[in-house]
């Protein structure tokens, strides 16, 4: 298990720099999943949700493996296939990217190395936190704390006024549940995790994200047994986010769809200027 101690702020972009105006170039926003990979276009909306395989049938690899890129080409590859020839024909675009809030430096240098085969104007990376709770219409004035139910990974999330200030990674998933993984370890795992949190923070947000109940988000929100297992062990409200599969990338549209007109909202992602 990874993670992130209380007071890490997400970077944010200063106020004296402009952000890249690009009104008629296209517009993606991305969710590159150990499984799933899918992309919103400006003026379109959802335009795919697929398989993460470097190409599909027998001798596809999986280019990402329990929230890593592990085969860069491999992504490069891959959104090549799907998206070069439909993005390049209208000019180079605007991506909004979703990462893993633990993925570091080293997840965004590798993504965007893949991004180059789309020849992008600029990139803006989201942490996965911050797209689901944009995404799910949350407040964002108030401490959340979110769950992400992933095939892969488990990530346990604490935001507050829109940054992540805790974030714990568990390299559980829906894909793992078998005859020895079950729901219960899941949901045990994320109970230890939540109870650890609330011992190390000195402050009161996580307390306080409790009473206000747990979010749920992720394809494992999808399966009931989740969402009654930890309101059990928690012992407050745990509520999946609407179509929680696909939240974070919806959160990743909003700051595409707002990126040239809100600040505001922009400034919870973390610009990326690429080389002309």
């Amino acid at each position: 298990m990874t993670a992130m101690r209380p007071g890490f702020l997400f970077p944010r972009r200063s106020a004296t720099t402009a952000w890249p105006v690009c009104r008629l170039c296209p517009g993606l926003a991305l969710e590159l999943g150990s499984v799933r990979t899918r992309a919103w276009e400006l003026g379109r909306g959802i335009i795919f949700d697929t398989p993460t395989v470097t190409f599909p049938g027998i001798g596809g690899s999986a280019p990402i493996q329990r929230g890593n890129i592990v085969d860069v080409g491999g992504v490069a590859h891959m959104l090549e296939r799907l998206l070069a020839r439909r993005v390049l024909r209208s000019g180079r675009p605007l991506i909004v990217l979703t990462t893993p809030v633990l993925g570091g430096i080293a997840y965004r240098k590798a993504a965007r190395t893949a991004l180059e085969v789309l020849q992008p104007r600029t990139v803006l990376t989201l942490p996965s936190a911050t797209a689901v709770a944009l995404g799910s219409g949350k407040d964002m004035n108030r401490p959340l704390l979110i769950v992400d139910v992933g095939a892969h990974l488990t990530e346990v999330f604490l935001l507050t006024d829109g940054a992540v200030v805790d974030a714990h990674s568990l390299v559980l998933g829906t894909e793992d549940l078998n005859k020895t993984t079950t729901y219960r370890d899941v949901t045990e795992a994320v109970t230890a995790t939540v109870t650890a949190m609330l011992r190390a923070d000195r402050t009161a947000q996580t307390l306080d994200a409790l009473h206000n109940g747990v979010f749920l988000a992720g394809g494992g929100a999808l399966r009931p047994e989740f969402a009654h297992r930890l309101t059990d062990e928690l012992r407050v409200p745990v509520r999946p986010v609407p179509a929680p599969h696909q939240a974070a990338l919806r959160g990743a549209a909003k700051i595409l769809e707002s990126a040239h007109r809100h600040p505001s909202v922009t400034a919870l992602a973390d610009h990326l200027p690429t080389t002309s």
